[in-house]
């Protein structure tokens, strides 16, 4: 037997195994680059398309009225009344223009930029972040809460493609379920701390040995992933991050006590802790693809949970000092069709579509663009996600110009716009 499958053998011998080795895929670390106003993003993503003209370009074909904000001249849906009070804090696009027509196809091209190629798997905006900035302190670097439960489908579209599993999220559960816990973090509590230094110790001494036989580059880096492992499991500031009863429970109730409020929550603490990209992903089974009965949908599930948990998370960054550095993205991979079909739903458009930005790098009480009077075409100034992309590369001190070489050595630029144009910062936006 060679030496090392000898050291796999010992390693699957459950060495290390317990400790959730797996986390060392998410912690090479890389120098931060970025010289912007933000450090950090987290998206509040939108699974499934809000309907534009029931909630940031609200229009005469919509069942609902338009209420005035904190904005002179700026209106919202009425099922937003707390967004109104603090649209001074948010900017809002009002003229997104992207491609595909269904979820699989809109959501891949909403997060890596890119039409599905069957040749090609494309990395998605967090893991170039995650891959330019680096990581900070010991916290995972790029996280989705929680992870998907119906299959990995979408879930993959948000991971590394060939950047890597060093630059995949770490997929976590739904922090708002009562059992909640981050296995990986925690030990087994037949082992203290004090037994896993010493076998952490005794790794290195049955090591030893193997490393003077064969060393190189592939093994280096594995050190390297392992230490990160190591520090996460026993730096309890990091266990302490993923902990939400740390939060009161004024707090825990003001961002919403289900999987679209903790998700933010967790989302807020983490990047507090270190994170650079955290996708807030908690409309898994409570989806904005109202085909059917659309007004309802918005009126009584989706708009006030969006409503309570944004306006929830802007202003708790701000408190904490922490908006000027954080930039939320709200979004989701389309809008719907200004006109309601049989099932008194809306159905996809990604045509013309809003969303909604705040803090680091973007400026406060920006409205871009505009459609047309029923929210059929945008009518001033098209925006796509490559200069979505752009602007965000350009909050984080990341040159949007870049391009990533794949590995048919097919140059792929980071801030792709339609027909492989690179996007460019929308200057409106920034602050």
């Amino acid at each position: 037997m060679t030496n090392k499958a000898s050291r796999r053998n010992f390693l699957e011998a459950g060495s290390l195994g317990f400790l959730g080795l797996s986390l060392a895929s998410y912690l090479k670390a890389a120098p931060a680059v970025g010289k912007g106003k933000a450090n950090s993003v987290i998206l509040f993503w939108l699974e499934g398309g809000p309907s534009h003209i029931d909630t940031w370009d609200p229009k005469r074909n919509s069942n609902f009225k338009p209420i005035s904000t904190s904005l002179p001249g700026f209106q919202v849906s009425e099922l937003l009344p707390k967004f109104a009070k603090n649209a001074h804090k948010f900017s809002v696009v009002r003229s997104m223009h992207t491609r595909g027509n269904d979820h699989p196809q809109a959501t891949h091209y909403v997060i890596t930029g890119h039409e599905v190629n069957p040749a090609m798997q494309f990395p998605s905006v967090g893991s170039i972040i995650t891959k330019e900035l680096g990581a900070r302190n010991a916290v995972p670097p790029h996280v989705l809460v929680p992870n998907w439960d119906r299959g990995r489908q979408y879930e993959d579209y948000f991971r590394a493609a060939y950047l890597g599993g060093d630059y995949d999220p770490m997929c976590i559960p739904d922090p708002a379920k009562p059992d909640f816990q981050v296995t990986d973090l925690s030990l087994p509590k037949s082992v203290s701390q004090a037994a896993v230094e010493g076998r952490s110790a005794f790794l290195k001494v049955v090591d030893k040995q193997y490393r003077a036989m064969n060393k190189t580059a592939e093994h280096a880096n594995l050190d390297a992933f392992t230490a990160q492992a190591w520090k996460m499991l026993l730096t309890p500031e990091v266990r302490s991050a993923f902990d939400l009863s740390g939060e009161s429970d004024k707090t825990k109730d003001r961002y919403g006590r289900d999987s679209i409020g903790q998700s933010c929550l967790l989302a807020r603490r983490l990047v507090e802790a270190g994170s650079r990209f955290v996708t807030a992903a908690g409309y898994h089974g409570t989806s904005w693809d109202t085909h059917s009965n659309n007004d309802v949908s918005h009126k009584d599930r989706l708009c006030p949970s969006l409503d309570r948990t944004l306006t929830a998370l802007v202003d708790d960054l701000e408190e904490r000092g922490l908006l000027d550095t954080t930039l939320v993205i709200a979004m989701g991979e389309f809008g719907r069709t200004p006109v309601i079909n049989a099932n008194l739903g809306r159905d996809h458009w990604p045509n013309c579509w809003s969303l909604a930005l705040a803090g680091g790098g973007i400026a406060r009480g920006a409205v871009v663009g505009a459609s047309d009077d029923r929210g059929y075409n945008v009518t001033d100034r098209v925006v796509t996600m490559g200069d979505l992309y752009a602007t965000v590369y350009k909050c984080l001190g990341i040159d949007w110009k870049k391009e990533i070489m794949s590995p048919i050595g097919r140059p792929i630029k980071i801030a792709n716009s339609l027909d492989d144009v690179t996007g460019e910062p929308v200057k409106e936006l920034l602050a």
